[in-house]
């Protein structure tokens, strides 16, 4: 069993599938005690400052890790540097295996996709189903979990990123991964009702800021929608792998995100949406077209290395809720 690095998230199913381990690699550096040292030693290694810190991160969390000989590099439907970065890997000594999410949803292209990804890791459809099988239940929970965010307001907004946004790799270990979910299920099921004034959705890539949904519920506010961890969790009803990676909203164009964030703004009776954006990714431009789209205001905040929410965002967020009250 070898621990597969992924810059995204990948059909885990074909990782589990292949008896390999998936290591969501931004999960790691989010949670690492010395995460913005990573993406200095990046720059010490030769990466230019004006790049993503998530990249810079990604690329010290394998480099400097030492137990991840093998990564799966989303080429396409992703970010664009994840090209360089593969680059930098392979000099690095580090084995890239490219996956590409066709832009227009095309199934036979997926479908080919996900059969090369098979054969790399030496895996076939009746094992990947298998896991699909196995996976689905724990997504069902982890949908639980959504539900009673917005539905019966017993979930933080932190919580239901952090289960959500696990989907990507299941922590590495399906089994573990669900008795947590269960255990939290248990006492979500039966925790105190939240009573913010302000119920907020959060768009755009999950934040590298880490008391950002503290901060928010801090000021009175709650965050009762995560739309891409939302994304990575798949809770959508089909036995057919490669339609679930086509329903998957994240990788293809910003109108199918629209569409699907417009749906759950009706759902769960949004006041304002955060627009979450990175410095230096190109999804930055993308803001223009959400302002233009969703009719619900909506702050954008940008992030840079991993952090606490700095001064000025505060202020900009105290401004906003105040607004929307």
């Amino acid at each position: 069993m070898a621990k597969i690095g992924i810059t995204t998230t990948i059909p885990a199913e074909i990782v589990f599938a292949a008896g390999h381990t998936p290591v969501d690699l931004n999960n790691i550096l989010i949670s690492h005690p010395e995460a913005v040292r990573l993406t200095e030693a990046a720059e010490e290694a030769g990466y230019p400052r004006n790049i993503c810190g998530w990249i810079k991160g990604l690329y010290s969390v394998v480099v400097q890790g030492g137990d991840i000989d093998t990564v799966i590099a989303v080429t396409q439907g992703d970010c664009s540097n994840t090209h360089a970065l593969m680059e930098t890997y392979e000099l690095a000594g580090v084995r890239t295996i490219p996956f590409a999410y066709p832009f227009d949803r095309d199934y036979d292209l997926l479908k080919l996709q996900m059969e090369k990804l098979m054969a790399s890791l030496g895996t076939g459809w009746d094992a990947v189903n298998a896991a699909k099988r196995r996976l689905d239940g724990v997504r069902a929970k982890v949908a639980e979990i959504d539900r009673l965010t917005w539905r019966e307001g017993t979930v933080s907004g932190w919580h239901n990123h952090l289960y959500q946004v696990s989907c990507s790799d299941f922590n590495g270990d399906v089994d573990v991964f669900e008795q947590e979910a269960d255990a939290f299920l248990a006492a979500a099921g039966s925790a105190a009702e939240y009573s913010e004034d302000v119920r907020l959705g959060f768009i755009g890539v999950p934040p590298i800021l880490t008391d950002l949904y503290e901060y928010v519920e801090r000021m009175g506010a709650r965050i009762v929608y995560n739309e891409v961890q939302r994304q990575f969790a798949m809770p959508f009803a089909t036995d057919d792998i490669v339609e679930q990676y086509r329903l998957y909203t994240y990788p293809y164009g910003v109108f199918g995100r629209i569409e699907d964030i417009r749906r759950e703004i009706e759902r769960r009776n949004i006041d304002g949406i955060i627009h979450y954006v990175q410095s230096f990714c190109f999804r930055q431009i993308e803001d223009m077209i959400f302002r233009e789209k969703l009719d619900v205001p909506i702050l954008t905040v940008e992030g840079d290395k991993p952090g606490k929410v700095d001064a000025r965002t505060r202020l900009r967020l105290d401004s906003f809720l105040e607004m929307l009250r």
